[in-house]
């Protein structure tokens, strides 16, 4: 029997999990320790069931997958773990920390990980972050940050759960996985409220209490644990889980599979950018355009974006800088701004960054083409001749002025250059399609001819064709 102060602990926990739950802790805990059922309880204490790091490593032996498959975790992040469960401490054991994790500190680590608040997790995180006790330097938090990154990525690939993403068709994950660790670490905030950043960042040491405030303020720290520890331990993955988190965590991918295209986007930037778009929209993107498959050319990307709900517009410059916006309503081709408070824009390289409305003014976003008299192009924020975003008409051209900052969304100039050359388009339809865009029917003669369009809309005729339109290709499902 274990000591009463030690079992009342345990069962606490134990019964924060449903009993199928438990039942798949049990299961793993027993498969890592390399004995089934009750064989431990034979001879009482002696053989008490444990979990030593060299069984957490070969972890990948206990499901059969093909040898040529990597471990469903990295190395480094399997360690990391191991020390979390190594620092929960169990009253009454008089002998100090043990090599080996016994079922409670199992039990527990994935309690306060999985169910806990940011004081139950903080602890634990401390010792992944550095196994000696007391404050942390930035440095290691940013080593822990990558980690954890990089886990999630690796996981959910090797898992097969990217929806359709994969790692040949994003760009590279490593320079993601810097850039979104770097913004994660840009909300660590001093006692006193300051933020070091840069090389000050690295050397700063933070203690437990500032660690935990960051914790329950950047709610990625605990998905990515709760991901890392789910789909990498291969527990409680499959089971309905209370958080809904991690379900929108990347969104299904349609449009891109077997065209050879590698997107602008990486699997760290699509989840961030992911998680600022309305709920609503988290679980699907669907490829609208890109210059690469399309062509270089202004009308193309009118065509294929109009009418089609809210997306995302990603540009990459001639200097390798990628940015973009979120327009929250369906692009219209008409000479007054439209949009809502919704929009957004980003940075995806060489920073990652998320820049929202200031309420300064209504400047969302504007698309106009074959005009005279107003500016043709694509924009958002800022005001005409003067925009956080622009790509001009005149195919190729493009601008982000922001001195100091844009008015709309109060974001720095995006490229590398105010006047950039444009490299790649790249626009995602995000959530479901609008009725009307999957409507079938020839194209309409106004689609061809947006001046025709706009001119109608000026004299405040509607369009009769618009029902009529091409069908939007659907690939199917890349699950």
């Amino acid at each position: 029997k274990m000591g009463n102060a030690e079992s009342n602990a345990y069962r606490n926990h134990l019964s924060r999990f449903l009993p199928e739950e438990q039942s798949d802790i049990d299961a793993v805990f027993d498969a890592l320790s390399g004995s089934s059922g009750s064989a431990g309880a034979k001879n009482g204490k002696a053989t008490k069931k444990t979990v030593t790091l060299a069984a957490l490593q070969a972890r990948q032996s206990i499901i059969p997958i093909p040898a040529y498959m990597r471990e469903p975790l990295p190395e480094q992040m399997t360690v990391r773990l191991y020390n979390g469960m190594k620092s929960i401490d169990l009253t009454g054991k008089s002998s100090g920390p043990s090599e080996q994790i016994a079922k409670e500190q199992f039990v527990i680590f994935m309690s306060n990980l999985l169910k806990g608040n940011a004081d139950e997790k903080i602890t634990i995180i401390m010792r992944m972050i550095s196994k000696a006790e007391g404050p942390v330097k930035g440095k290691q938090i940013q080593e822990f940050t990558e980690d954890l990154i990089m886990s999630v990525v690796h996981v959910l690939s090797y898992r097969k759960e990217l929806k359709g993403w994969n790692l040949e068709n994003t760009r590279d994950s490593a320079s993601g996985v810097k850039a979104l660790a770097s913004q994660l670490l840009s909300e660590l905030k001093l006692a006193d409220g300051t933020k070091p950043v840069g090389p000050q960042l690295m050397e700063t040491s933070f203690d437990k209490s500032v660690i935990e405030d960051w914790v329950y303020r950047v709610p990625q720290i605990s998905i990515f644990l709760s991901v890392v520890i789910r789909q990498g331990l291969h527990v409680l993955h499959s089971l309905p889980d209370q958080t809904k988190d991690i379900l929108n965590l990347v969104p299904g991918c349609k449009g891109i599979k077997g065209r050879g295209l590698v997107s602008l986007l990486d699997i760290p930037s699509i989840i961030y950018i992911n998680s600022h778009l309305p709920a609503e929209l988290q679980h699907k993107w669907q490829l609208l355009f890109s210059s690469r498959l399309h062509g270089e050319s202004f009308s193309q990307l009118c065509a294929h974006i109009v009418k089609k709900g809210p997306c995302i517009v990603i540009l990459k410059d001639l200097d390798g800088y990628i940015f973009g916006g979120f327009a929250s309503h369906s692009w219209e081709m008409k000479p007054q701004f439209q949009g809502d408070n919704r929009c957004f824009l980003f940075t995806v390289f060489p920073s990652l960054a998320v820049y929202t409305y200031t309420g300064y003014n209504d400047h969302y976003m504007y698309l106009n083409h074959g005009q005279q008299t107003m500016p043709n192009g694509l924009g958002m924020g800022g005001q005409h001749g003067y925009f956080g975003l622009w790509v001009d008409g005149d195919y190729g051209k493009g601008h982000s002025k922001a001195k100091p900052r844009c008015t709309t969304y109060n974001s720095p100039q995006l490229s590398a250059k105010e006047d950039f050359t444009l490299d790649a388009v790249e626009v995602w339809a995000v959530g479901d399609l609008p009725e009307s865009a999957g409507t079938k029917g020839k194209k309409s003669i106004l689609d061809v001819d947006p001046e025709a369009q706009a001119f109608l809309e000026m004299a405040g005729k509607s369009r009769h064709s618009e029902g009529l339109r091409e069908p939007i290709e659907e690939d199917d499902d890349d699950e």
